[in-house]
């Protein structure tokens, strides 16, 4: 599914209209994409099957609820959300840092896991860290098309999802082309060894996903929704948590 962000000149509230609207509108266009992503349980998958062929509405989850954190500060620096943690998924060892966009991300650690061990300690770390979303590189050709091991990415970020959307935490897919040749340069400008680099290589890697992302303002990001319904209520619930939470505490902001 794909919507059309319009962002107006003095925004206090993002408006979606259909793509291929005719009408003459002032301000930014953003296109945020949606995926749908399968449960892993066949019974499961069935059921949400069946209420997603009646209910297409409830289906089609609102992005404006489940705006990546980068946007929601873009839009309004005060309902920034939490932490984000950068994931660059390789074939034996993945990288993560961690950052907030108000200063340059950390390398935090490279795991040595895969599969269902990998995706329990992400939401180990996640909740530990006080993340609120998951910013996974998906890897690109140089003509920006994907690749097979991007199929792979979005294998592992769909089940991630799941996992993360019963804990009320989000997962996005940024392109991430070019992240390990600018990590090496980095690191070599840090006057890092060789030997370091080779070892923490990976987080640095996560660090420049993380570093493209805020740079962008997170337009771009690719939202993973897992398609059982129940999951989507958990994720709505937890943006109404935030809203609720920012009405309190900035009365003042949220009326104007």
């Amino acid at each position: 599914m794909e919507r059309l962000l319009r962002i107006p000149s003095n925004p206090s509230l993002p408006t979606f209209v259909p793509i291929g609207s005719s009408s003459s509108m002032a301000g930014v266009r953003v296109r945020i994409r949606v995926r749908v992503w399968a449960q892993s349980s066949s019974s499961s998958s069935s059921s949400s099957s069946s209420s997603l062929a009646s209910s297409p509405k409830r289906a089609a989850m609102e992005p404006e609820t489940l705006l990546p954190n980068a946007r929601r500060r873009e839009l309004d620096p005060l309902r920034g959300g939490g932490f984000s943690l950068g994931v660059d998924l390789g074939a034996a060892r993945t990288g993560l840092a961690l950052g907030k966009g108000f200063a340059p991300p950390r390398p935090l650690a490279v795991v040595e896991l895969r599969g269902e061990k990998l995706e329990l300690r992400l939401i180990e770390i996640a909740q530990k860290e006080e993340v609120d979303e998951f910013i996974v590189g998906l890897p690109k050709s140089r003509s920006r098309t994907e690749t097979p091991q991007s199929n792979k990415v979005r294998s592992v970020a769909g089940r991630l999802a799941v996992r993360a959307a019963e804990r009320g935490l989000r997962v996005y897919l940024q392109d991430e082309h070019g992240t390990s040749m600018d990590a090496l340069d980095y690191m070599i400008d840090m006057g890092l060894k060789k030997s370091v680099r080779q070892t923490k290589s990976d987080a640095y890697a996560a660090v420049m996903v993380l570093e493209r992302y805020f740079s962008m303002s997170g337009h771009g990001a690719e939202l993973v929704l897992p398609k059982n319904l129940e999951l989507q209520e958990k994720l709505r619930a937890r943006s109404q948590q935030e809203t609720e939470y920012y009405e309190d505490n900035f009365p003042d902001k949220a009326t104007n």
